[in-house]
């Protein structure tokens, strides 16, 4: 699909991976809003674009010397993290029912923590260079979060819920992988809430189109403690990824024992963060709001939905998206919308074949909810290339 352009609110164009009359309404009047403000220098918008707080979930926006909290989103740091394995299908018993059971066993899901907090020492492979001065440097995070030390250190290692998962996939070499999804748990969504709060109280916030655009601004006592928070959250989300993926290969590594399995080096990539990037001469802080990264030749991830499939890609450095990519399917409705929309009986049939909850509470996550991983791959070959092709297998869910 070719990139579309649209005219912005302000000086600079819309640049869309998506076919703008597939776009529902609100998201474009999102995507027009967030162009309007003064230190824009461009919005790139990726295939599974709908709609979020503020700003659109599946947008990159680049900014001169400012930073929107809320089109950052509240899941500071959420991602995704594979790693191939030296397995293959036929060393996968039948019945993966027992499997599923372990992994849910070793990695509390939903709100649930850890009985006491995990130590990495205990983690084989598990980079645990900077964890102590990780954790020392808690005490200078905004003191809104500051009694909930406890709780991010049992929290660390643990799924969530919503659109989160832990999976067991096979590519089209029968090739199993394991791979997750999640982010920086309560803490980041606290920091998150803590600091758009904030920004909506500053004076050159008001009278915006839109409260939940409100921005920090570079050289600002508002803006360092958010940078400081932001990218310490980052870092938890990047170790709470780390940490499942050691235990789930923990587990893999005790279910088959006499096959002796190898694990491949970790793919992992942000998908709701802020960087500082230099295009054309110019430092901006690019916020991928469900988008990932794609630099030429780095790799990525882009999930489909339960039973669906995911791909690994290849980044092709297309400067116009800011090197950016779609971070999944997207959703096509709302989750109000899918519980009224779906069945029990629909979330069985849609997910037959995978290992995972096919019960009432989950019926939000059905994969006609999402639009078609297909299409939104489709939609982007300029921005990324496929270098492995995976179906699920098991699907863990909180």
């Amino acid at each position: 699909m070719p990139m579309y352009e649209m005219p912005g609110g302000g000086a600079i164009p819309i640049r869309l991976w998506a076919d703008p009359a597939s776009i529902e309404a609100p998201a474009l009047q999102q995507l027009h809003n967030v162009s309007t403000l003064p230190q824009v220098a461009g919005v790139a918008v990726m295939p599974d674009v709908h709609v979020g707080i503020g700003a659109t979930v599946g947008s990159v926006i680049a900014m001169r010397g400012a930073v929107c909290p809320a089109a950052v989103g509240v899941d500071i740091g959420c991602g995704m993290t594979a790693v191939r394995t030296s397995l293959t299908a036929a060393d996968l018993p039948e019945d993966l029912s027992a499997l599923r059971d372990r992994i849910e066993r070793a990695i509390p899901v939903g709100r649930a923590g850890h009985p006491k907090p995990i130590a990495p020492a205990k983690l084989t492979g598990f980079d645990s260079v900077r964890w102590t001065e990780f954790w020392r440097e808690f005490d200078a995070l905004a003191p809104a979060v500051h009694a909930r030390r406890d709780r991010a250190l049992s929290q660390m290692g643990t799924l969530g819920s919503g659109n989160h998962f832990i999976e067991l996939c096979l590519d089209t070499e029968d090739r199993v992988w394991l791979m997750l999804h999640s982010g920086s748990r309560n803490v980041g969504k606290e920091l998150a809430e803590f600091h758009i709060g904030v920004a909506r109280k500053l004076d050159h916030n008001q009278g915006l189109v839109d409260r939940d655009l409100a921005v920090f601004l570079t050289q600002t006592p508002e803006m360092s403690a958010y940078r400081a928070d932001l990218f310490w959250a980052q870092e938890y989300a990047r170790y709470n990824r780390a940490v499942m993926m050691a235990l789930f290969q923990h587990v893999i590594a005790r279910a088959f024992k006499a096959a002796k399995p190898t694990f491949e080096q970790t793919i992992s990539c942000h998908h709701n963060y802020v960087a500082e990037e230099v295009y054309d001469g110019e430092k901006l802080l690019v916020t991928r709001k469900g988008a990932i990264r794609a630099g030429s030749g780095e790799f990525g991830i882009i999930p489909g939905s339960m039973g669906t499939r995911s791909y690994i890609v290849k980044g092709l450095g297309n400067k116009a998206a800011f090197n950016s990519a779609s971070h999944g399917a997207g959703r096509l409705m709302s989750r109000s919308k899918a519980r009224k929309s779906f069945t029990q009986v629909d979330l069985e049939r849609q997910t037959a074949g995978v290992e995972c909850r096919k019960d009432a509470g989950v019926i939000d996550e059905i994969p006609g909810a999402y639009k078609p991983i297909e299409q939104v791959m489709a939609a982007q070959t300029d921005l990324v290339e496929i270098a492995a092709e995976l179906r699920q297998l098991i699907c863990v869910k909180g």
